[in-house]
Parts: C-alpha cells; structure tokens; sequence
C-alpha cells in the first residue's frame, strides 16, 4: 500500500516521504480499515515535528516515532477484522482516533490501509461524507471532554468562545447552541462569517477589538487558544463565572521547544485550588468508546455539522499541514488517499 514514513523528527516537507509498505495485519482486537480520509489537526504537527522534546519521553519514541506512518484521526470501511472483534464487521463505514494513547504519538492513518482496536471507533452514519467523519474525533473529544460538566446547566448561558473557527472552537460552538447557550465567537478577521455559519450569536474579530473589554455577565469562557489573560476574563465574568483553558501551543511560535506550554498548565492547575473562576476538572476523561458514540450520535441527528475547506492527496501531506499552520482556512483539512 502506499503510505506517508516519517524516519526521523523535523519539518513535515523534510521528513515526510510517500513509499510503498506492507499493508498491516489486525491483531485479535484490531480491525483493518480502508482509509477513505484522514484529517490534519496540530497534534499531527506535533508527532512529527518532535516538539515539545518532552513528548518523546511520553510514549512517541526517542529519536524518531516508534510509528513511522503519522495521521489519527481518519474514516474508511472496514476490510477484515481479528477473531475477537465483535462490534464491526467487513463493509462497515466507521470512523475514530486510530489509537487511545496521547495524541502526539503517530497513529498511522496517512495511508491507504491502517489497523484500528476496535473500542476506538463507531459506525459513520449514512449521512456524513467519510471527510466530514474524519475530521471529528480528535477535535471533538476534545470539546466533549472540556465542555460537557459545563453547559447545558442553565438554560441561556452566555459562553465566550475564543479561537472559535478552528477544530474544536468549530465543534464548542454547536455542542452550546445545540445546549441552548449564546455563544460569543472570537477569531480573526477573516473567519468572522464562517463563525457565523457555525451558529455563533456574536463574531469578534481579536485584530480589531478585545472580548474582555467589550463583554460582560459572561457564564463560560472556553479559550481554545490560550490567549487570554485569566485577569482580563474575570473582568467579563459572572461572580460564579468558569474559564476552561483548552490549550494551543501555535505550533512551536513561542519558542517552547523542550517542554511547551505544559509548565503553564501546571501554574493553571496548582492556582485552580484555590480560585473559583478555573476549572479544576483537569484529569477527568472521557472512555473513547463513549466519546465516539456521542459524537456519532450528534453527526447522525444534525447537532454537529463538520464543514470541510480543502482536501489533499496523500502524496501532499506536507502541504497539507503547511496549510494548517497557516490558519487561513475556513474550515478542516483533510486528506484522501
């Protein structure tokens, strides 16, 4: 099969090559699927970038991936399944992660034929595209995940989301208004109409205008893009108001090569014991099996609704995450082998 190998850490247009592999065989509780799609999400930079270095201690491998195929998220048919495989079947549309472990490991979905455990995947509904499937599952546990202990609680709320256009901010947006929250949206200029599309009551353009001096009464503050000050937000916040800082590390642009942003998260998570306004459910998570099958539930009755801007063939994978670090798309990137 062809497939993208990554033999060493670095710039996707330098350590990426498309070559021709042996196609994987599934383990007992694996399933082999047919990739139909996969998507392009910054933990896919990560792996193969190497950074931060404190990644490669966590599972990713030393001096290059223990994977060499990158991609995680993908949607395809299932081709053969192992003997204790009991929840898919050969012709099944499905989608998921490829694996449970952190998200910075490769998980071999930039191929024509990837081998999935079976409890990371659901059975794509009818009326999704296989790219519009492949773009969900990182993105959307991810807002699962952060948001759902949080909205929903009153009815009306009013939610700040700050880097609302992208994969998750997109995903935050419905999962709120299909909660029946007001959903403030703050991205760049160029993303204004797209957050209006998603269902955003209110667009800010963060170029122009600052949504901690503009707004007020605010219920929830979702900062995707771990821009904003904890100081400025309690300025808009509700007495009770809630900040869940999701994380985005801006592929490497702020110098944080060794560690990232992870020191900060661990000033954030010591400082939530003892301020009301930070959202101290730090290490809860979510079984993948459940994540995907409500993610699966939302695609099949119209609450979540993914919008794909570009697509690239697998032999263009570089360009493909270039394209993302960019941050000009409207939309998520996908590729289709």
């Amino acid at each position: 099969m062809r497939a993208i190998v990554q033999d060493r850490y670095g710039a996707p247009d330098q350590v990426l090559q498309l070559r021709e592999v042996e196609i994987p065989t599934p383990r007992p509780d694996e399933v082999l699927v047919r990739v139909r799609a996969a998507s392009v999400n910054p933990d896919v930079w990560h792996a193969i970038s190497g950074y931060p270095r404190l990644m490669r201690l966590m599972g990713a491998g030393l001096k290059r991936q223990k994977q060499p195929i990158p991609g995680l998220d993908m949607a395809g048919e299932v081709t053969a399944v192992g003997h204790d495989v009991t929840d898919f079947h050969p012709g099944d549309a499905v989608f998921g992660e490829t694996h449970d472990r952190i998200q910075w490991v490769n998980g071999g979905a930039y191929a024509e034929y990837v081998c999935v455990p079976q409890h990371v995947l659901a059975l794509k509904p009818e009326g999704i595209t296989f790219e519009q499937a492949a773009s969900v599952p990182t993105s959307g546990t991810i807002a699962l995940v952060n948001l759902r202990k949080h909205i929903g609680t009153r009815p009306g709320q009013r939610i700040v989301i700050n880097g609302a256009a992208g994969g998750v901010g997109g995903i935050a947006i419905q999962l709120a208004k299909a909660n029946g929250a007001i959903v403030i949206g703050v991205d760049h200029t160029t993303k204004l109409e797209y957050m209006r599309t998603l269902g955003a009551d209110k667009v800010i353009d963060y170029t122009q205008d600052d949504v901690t001096e503009l707004e007020q009464g605010i219920d929830l503050i979702i900062d995707v893009a771990s821009t904003l000050p904890l100081s400025g937000c309690k300025r808009i916040l509700k007495p009770d108001g809630l900040v869940v800082t999701i994380g985005h590390d801006h592929y490497g642009a702020k110098g944080r090569k060794t560690l990232g942003g992870i020191p900060q998260f661990l000033a954030l998570m010591v400082w939530a014991q003892f301020d009301r306004n930070l959202d101290k459910s730090w290490f809860e998570v979510m079984e993948k099996r459940d994540a995907m099958e409500a993610l699966r539930g939302m695609l099949e009755s119209g609450t979540l609704t993914p919008i794909v801007a570009k697509t690239f063939p697998l032999s263009e994978v570089p360009a493909a995450i270039q394209c993302l670090q960019e941050g000009r798309t409207c939309g998520r990137i996908v590729i289709v082998p």
